[in-house]
């Protein structure tokens, strides 16, 4: 079975992009989606997070804007804060590619924002980056409830730059020229990716 990263900076329309991946019937791991559960009411991150930042939980669940607030800008902090969720969200991922395995499909996406910065592109087969100008993207995540410019600047210091990503990424999908020019795209990777699963077993 095929692993296919799909990663992109803060605002490129990543999360989009997956489920245009989603929409064509490919399995597709959301690491976001996964931290949200560990964060929800009852998941498994929210005692151990809530005894490393003390008051970062409400009603039973973390609030991420508190938690942000706790974190953003303190290295240690963060660090911290991976420590517990990393390992937790490592466990969803490997659980998630099982059943894919076991379910007969040819490839998954592992949608992973931090996916060069964490390490995990090096157990993908191919990484595809979904990209925008610099712009584009400072429009969509200033247009995010909560967000500020001090924010996003922190946010985008912890990612590798665009432009490195798209020199690593064995496929690029640009994104400001809509969503059906990147539906094609996707696409496209979908048939190469059953092309060479195929051949792998041929």
């Amino acid at each position: 079975m095929i692993i296919l990263g799909l990663t992109g900076s803060i605002g490129m329309g990543k999360s989009a992009t997956a489920e245009l991946f989603r929409e064509e019937g490919v399995p597709v791991y959301d690491a976001d989606a996964a931290v949200h559960a560990l964060y929800a009411k009852d998941g498994a991150a929210v005692a151990p997070v809530e005894a490393a930042f003390p008051g970062v939980v409400v009603d039973g669940a973390i609030d991420r804007i508190r938690l942000r607030e706790r974190v953003l800008d303190d290295a240690e902090a963060m660090k911290q804060l991976e420590a517990i969720v990393h390992p937790l969200a490592g466990a969803a991922q490997h659980d998630f590619r099982q059943a894919a395995r076991e379910s007969g499909a040819p490839f998954v996406v592992i949608d992973i924002p931090l996916l060069y910065e964490t390490g995990g592109w090096q157990f993908c087969d191919y990484v595809v980056v979904v990209t925008a100008s610099a712009a584009v993207q400072r429009d969509r995540v200033l247009s995010r409830p909560g967000m500020t410019e001090q924010a996003f600047e922190s946010i985008l210091a912890r990612q590798v730059p665009d432009a490195e990503k798209r020199a690593r990424a064995d496929f690029i999908i640009p994104t400001e020229h809509g969503f059906e020019f990147a539906r094609d795209l996707v696409r496209a990777i979908i048939a190469l990716m059953n092309r060479k699963e195929e051949e792998d077993h041929a």
